[in-house]
């Protein structure tokens, strides 16, 4: 499902914060759904929009929490599927606590055009364990329509040296990743990143440093956000987010 109109959606922190709270009572979490790294083989556990939402909605206390000390969204993951016995989706062989963007109006997959005037995601995180692969964990995509490809527009990526790069995706059928490095966060440093494809262009942000990125051969497909931990290394990962925002 398509948004057909222009939305603003934010989840954030406010000032009344509360860390007795599920992550639902401190951000609004109504644009998302949750994928978490258990369930069964193929088939992770996935908890809807309506269960997220509010004070007394969904939390993990092994992958989606509140943090007590400053009540951030608290997002884990154990390792691989061969280190820590974790669940990944059919075309994936990497487990993740990720958000999926949806419609807040009624919880169904959503997607948007690459060509409209606004689609951003602006998020505010502190990576405090990244695992141990090459590019680390996925922090942020822009996903392809899933009724076109499997495969993302791009992915934001962290790793243990705190360096932050994108791969983005040469064509829609996936497999050939361009990626270009976007500057160094130290482990457990605050930052902020954002992603917008808009008016047809892609662009990246660490720190309000904003990187435009060629997209080869993917001619605009319809897409959607995700953001959260979605690790491709085999040792834990640990990220907690201080607010996202979603605009359309």
């Amino acid at each position: 499902m398509r948004l057909a109109t222009l939305l603003l959606f934010t989840s954030s922190i406010t000032a009344e914060i509360n860390p007795d709270c599920a992550p639902g009572g401190n951000f609004d979490l109504s644009p998302w759904e949750l994928q978490l790294p258990i369930g069964s083989k193929g088939d992770p556990e996935t908890i809807s929009s309506a269960s997220l939402q509010g004070c007394s909605g969904f939390e993990n206390s092994d992958y989606f929490f509140t943090e007590s000390g400053d009540s951030a969204l608290v997002m884990k993951v154990p390792g691989s599927p061969s280190s820590a016995g974790c669940v990944t989706t059919t075309n994936s062989l990497h487990c993740r606590t990720e958000l999926r963007e949806v419609d807040p109006s009624t919880g169904d997959t959503t997607s948007w055009s690459p060509k409209a005037a606004t689609n951003s995601l602006t998020v505010k995180l502190n990576v405090t364990e990244a695992d141990n692969s090459e590019h680390g964990t996925v922090i942020g995509q822009i996903h392809i329509d899933d009724s076109v490809s499997s495969k993302p527009v791009c992915e934001l990526y962290y790793n243990s040296d705190g360096d932050i790069s994108v791969g983005v995706e040469q064509t829609r059928t996936g497999g050939n990743e361009a990626f270009t490095s976007l500057g160094n966060v130290p482990v457990g440093t605050v930052f902020t990143y954002e992603m917008e494809y808009a008016g047809g262009t892609l662009k990246i942000a660490i720190n309000g440093e904003s990187h435009t990125l060629d997209t080869f051969e993917l001619d605009a497909p319809d897409s959607y956000f995700k953001v959260g931990n979605y690790n491709q290394g085999s040792s834990p990962s640990d990220i907690q987010f201080l607010s996202i925002s979603v605009e359309h």
